[in-house]
């Protein structure tokens, strides 16, 4: 199962646009970096444009507004802009501060993935995983996971072995479960230890099964009984 689901929040890093803007937000001077940040934003500032949409949506130096914040959240993502891309995609994945629209989320985070954002790699996975809106499709949510994991995302390092083990491929999914297994993941372990048993490689799997057993798993007990492995 997927685990690590990320939701997105609007955060502070969006507001990394103008230093001025900036500066008065750090001063708590909300109203003035709401003016500089709209300013800059009507002058096409993409990142300026992403900062407006948190405080409109905030209600910070300004009212809050909702229809606003979207209108220029949208505005930077239909010109390209990642971040708000991804922002778009988690708002309507996660309900907050808008309705939830499977079929939005879907779109704007394959925006996002196509640009090789780890976080909307692994979230987009997510989605064909659990056919969330769309028919599910674990081979698609596979390759979305090996971007993402290639590229050091820890939720897609700790889940790409399970979802490969979950369509038959040990091979690929051998190299990821020892990765997290050797990271002490309990979990990992014990499928390293059924993948070993299917290939008839018990000696590789008594290790792992033991190791599963010692972080306290009930079932690679069993598993070890089962096996009649000694100690």
């Amino acid at each position: 199962m997927l685990k690590y689901f990320v939701l997105f929040t609007l955060g502070y890093y969006t507001l990394f646009a103008s230093q001025a803007a900036l500066d008065a937000f750090k001063k708590q001077d909300y109203e003035k970096a709401f003016s500089l940040y709209q300013k800059e934003a009507k002058a096409g500032d993409l990142a300026s444009q992403n900062a407006l949409s948190y405080l409109y949506f905030n209600g910070i130096g300004t009212a809050k507004d909702l229809e606003k914040g979207l209108w220029w959240l949208e505005k930077a993502a239909k010109a390209g802009d990642l971040r708000a891309q991804y922002d778009l995609g988690m708002i309507y994945l996660s309900g907050q501060p808008l309705e939830k629209d499977s079929i939005k989320a879907r779109y704007w985070l394959q925006k996002a993935a196509n640009q090789n954002k780890p976080e909307a790699q692994y979230n987009l996975a997510l989605i064909y995983y659990n056919g969330d809106g769309v028919d599910q499709n674990v081979s698609q949510s596979a390759l979305l996971l090996e971007s993402a994991a290639q590229q050091g995302y820890q939720p897609a390092v700790q889940n790409l072995g399970a979802v490969y083990m979950r369509l038959l491929k040990f091979d690929k999914a051998i190299p990821w479960l020892e990765k997290n297994a050797k990271a002490g993941d309990a979990h990992s372990a014990y499928l390293l230890g059924e993948i070993y048993i299917s290939k008839g490689e018990k000696d590789h799997a008594r290790v792992w099964i033991l190791q599963a057993m010692e972080a306290g798993m009930p079932e690679a007990k069993v598993l070890w009984q089962e096996q009649k492995f000694q100690p």
